[in-house]
């Protein structure tokens, strides 16, 4: 014992020694008895038992209700296979005579370009107004964070008129991808993440590439991509998930059947064919989601954080 603790009252040190035993709510003493211990045990799996009904249990409710029989899905939801049959024709009906894999394609071809689109303006924009800084920069910067506080329903006649009718261009793009494309590309809430990255950048990074003789299209190439690869991975993802679960504006601008996202499709097919060729349609759009979240869920997760921050 030193000095300075020796000094220290009596009632002050024998605080400091009971503090991390009170920190939590069980004390280390109390999780030593056996009996607070099992119990313990006992809630955690519970509660992970709970958690893997209430993630799980839809997808695997999904899974079985898409090679089981209409018959069975009628008369016992949660009867299934009670038959003795599995279906697993199913699966090659929804993908053929339902188009599945058509529109799977027209929903990533929609997702990858809005992803390009949105990774080039929010990134330009915060470039602009984070590094370059013009005198119009705190202008620009204000009217982007304004947008955020519309509602997006609001926007939604406008947006479609504009797209209807191009101005200056004249030309309609509603039937096309880039009436799709270009309203995801505009996001304030993209640009507003990027930009508070970009602020985390030492600014004499950029100092040094300008006394170097570099320009603005150098320093956005060689320092602030490679730097803003993270959260620029963020923002591609969180994109693709929006865009991939988007039915409203594509059902406005896409009236045309072959050029449909699967979001769309699903509830015209809904009148098409039965429920068991339904569910399995179903099965198959959910399959490339689960299977980008499972590859990407650090993404996803500090995207949800990020998101989380800002918005607090």
């Amino acid at each position: 014992m030193t000095t300075a603790e020796r000094l220290r009252p009596r009632w002050l040190r024998r605080e400091r020694e009971i503090e991390p035993e009170t920190r939590t709510n069980i004390s280390s003493a109390d999780r030593s008895r056996p009996v607070v211990r099992i119990w313990m045990g006992v809630g955690q799996i519970v509660v992970l038992v709970l958690l893997l009904v209430a993630g799980l249990g839809p997808l695997i409710w999904l899974a079985l209700a898409a090679v089981s029989p209409t018959q069975d899905l009628i008369q016992g939801p949660f009867s299934f296979f009670s038959s003795g049959t599995v279906q697993w024709e199913n699966l090659g009906i929804a993908w053929e005579r339902g188009r599945i894999g058509h529109y799977l394609l027209n929903t990533a071809a929609l997702a990858l370009g809005s992803m390009v689109a949105t990774l080039f303006i929010s990134t330009t924009a915060a470039f602009v107004i984070t590094v370059l800084r013009p005198r119009w920069g705190g202008l620009l910067s204000g009217a982007i964070l304004a947008t955020l506080f519309i509602p997006g329903i609001v926007s939604l006649v406008p947006l479609y008129l504009t797209v209807r009718d191009m101005p200056v261009l004249n030309i309609s793009l509603v039937n096309t991808f880039w009436a799709v494309w270009l309203p995801a590309a505009a996001t304030a809430f993209n640009v507003l993440i990027i930009s508070r990255f970009l602020e985390s950048i030492p600014a004499e990074l950029y100092e040094a590439a300008r006394i170097d003789g570099a320009g603005a299209l150098r320093i956005l190439w060689s320092i602030v991509l490679p730097l803003a690869r993270p959260i620029l991975g963020v923002v591609g993802l969180l994109t693709i998930v929006a865009s991939w679960k988007d039915y409203l504006w594509p059902l406005l601008v896409l009236p045309n059947p072959d050029n449909q996202p699967v979001s769309v499709a699903l509830p015209r097919l809904a009148d098409q064919t039965e429920l068991s060729v339904q569910m399995a349609a179903l099965f198959l759009s959910l399959l490339v989601p689960v299977v980008l979240f499972l590859i990407f869920q650090r993404q996803f997760l500090r995207g949800a954080s990020m998101s989380g921050g800002v918005k607090g």
